[in-house]
């Protein structure tokens, strides 16, 4: 099966499919390479808390993945790295990225979202993307980076050429890695100089019994902040407002009832999750998944989207339903790699849409045909077209 053959059109059609016939499947990767795509929850679940599946591109075999490169100095993040050198990472990022952190973003996020809503009017027809759904968690890692307002369209330029390339020009995912790159040099040495009251400062003082973050590190954290911190909240708003506007029964028993919204985010998370796929494995050992054998140093893509409408797992997977208890989802990962700004993409989540229904009490979808980024990574809308 080649993996582009209906996944990015049809996702939960290809997902169903293999879950019933092939759940650990052989497949040609998006990088055009073999790889293994695992597709049930249980499996799935596993396969992300297995030490032995490591992250690390070093436990490649050869020939057997290319990805996307990028130079050290933003490769040395989390998505990279296996125990003990992701642990030691992640416990000084915990240090300075704590839940009072998130707390007390919680009043901004609203000042902004209420901003964004002002200058929408009060009717109208919008881009919701283009106006509310990207600006808003944009605004808010730049914040929490201390970046400068002026330089805050750019990195949603960069962001979006890494992930969902423009195949007209296949030279711009270079171009905003260099661009990145030399901005994050710039921003690390102005911070290091006058320090802020933001986390990149935090990130740059941090100590643990006399450790530190390397520059590289720092580098790799602000970029990893930045691009997931963006794109995994972009994409679940966006996703959680079409579920909403698709289902009009959800969206009248959420109004009718607004404490349904903490939990209306995990099945928002749960139904239409930001990705259809995790960040590859390799195996460090032949490993066992779903009865299949697969060997060591071979690609391992694994499904969270396809786990998530697993049946053995949530009964009516296919049904959208805020009543539902959508604990145990996989949207935000699972194991040591659990997602680390998860607490902030859900606050964001449940501002923005609480904003949003307050705002507009006649929120619909525009006339026209929606169109899915084209992304294994970031499964959102080019443009979701409302009237209000």
């Amino acid at each position: 099966m080649d993996l582009a053959d209906g996944l990015l059109d049809h996702p939960y059609d290809v997902y169903r499919r293999l879950r019933d016939s092939a759940p650990v499947h052989r497949i040609t990767g998006p990088d055009g390479t073999p790889a293994w795509l695992v597709t049930r929850y249980d499996d799935v679940r596993e396969a992300l808390a297995d030490p032995r599946l490591a992250l690390d591109k070093q436990h490649a075999s050869a020939g057997t993945y290319k990805g996307f490169s990028l130079p050290p100095a933003l490769d040395a993040n989390l998505l990279n790295m296996d125990p003990p050198d992701h642990t030691r990472v992640r416990r000084l990022v915990g240090r300075a990225f704590t839940p009072r952190r998130v707390q007390r973003l919680r009043a901004p996020i609203r000042r902004t979202a209420d901003t964004l809503l002002d200058a929408l009017g009060p009717h109208g027809v919008a881009d919701l993307v283009a106006a509310y759904a990207a600006p808003l968690p944009i605004t808010v890692i730049c914040d929490l980076l201390g970046i400068p307002d002026e330089h805050r369209l750019d990195f949603r330029v960069w962001t979006d050429s890494l992930v969902a390339p423009d195949p007209a020009r296949p030279e711009a995912g270079k171009e905003a890695v260099v661009a990145m790159l030399g901005y994050f040099t710039r921003l690390l040495r102005d911070k290091r100089a006058e320090p802020g009251d933001d986390l990149l400062s935090d990130l740059i003082a941090v100590r643990d019994d006399g450790d530190r973050l390397s520059e590289d590190e720092l580098m790799s954290l602000a970029f990893l902040i930045l691009f997931a911190g963006y794109e995994n909240a972009v994409q679940l708003i966006g996703n959680s407002v079409l579920a909403l506007l698709s289902h009009p029964e959800q969206l009248a028993a959420l109004r009718r009832d607004p404490g349904l919204l903490p939990g209306a985010v995990e099945e928002f998370a749960r139904y239409e999750g930001p990705a259809l796929l995790a960040i590859r494995r390799f195996p460090v050992e032949d490993v066992t998944i779903g009865g299949v054998t697969v060997p060591a140093g071979e690609t391992v893509w694994v499904s969270p989207a396809a786990a998530n409408r697993d049946p053995d797992r949530f009964p009516d997977p296919d049904r959208l339903d805020l009543g539902r208890d959508a604990g145990g989802h996989l949207a935000l990962g699972h194991g040591i790699h659990y997602c680390l700004g998860a607490p902030l993409a859900r606050a964001e989540t449940e501002i923005a849409l609480a904003a949003l229904l307050e705002r507009f009490a006649d929120l619909a979808l525009a006339d026209g045909e929606l169109r899915w980024r084209r992304s294994l990574r970031a499964r959102g809308l080019v443009a979701l077209p409302v009237t209000y």
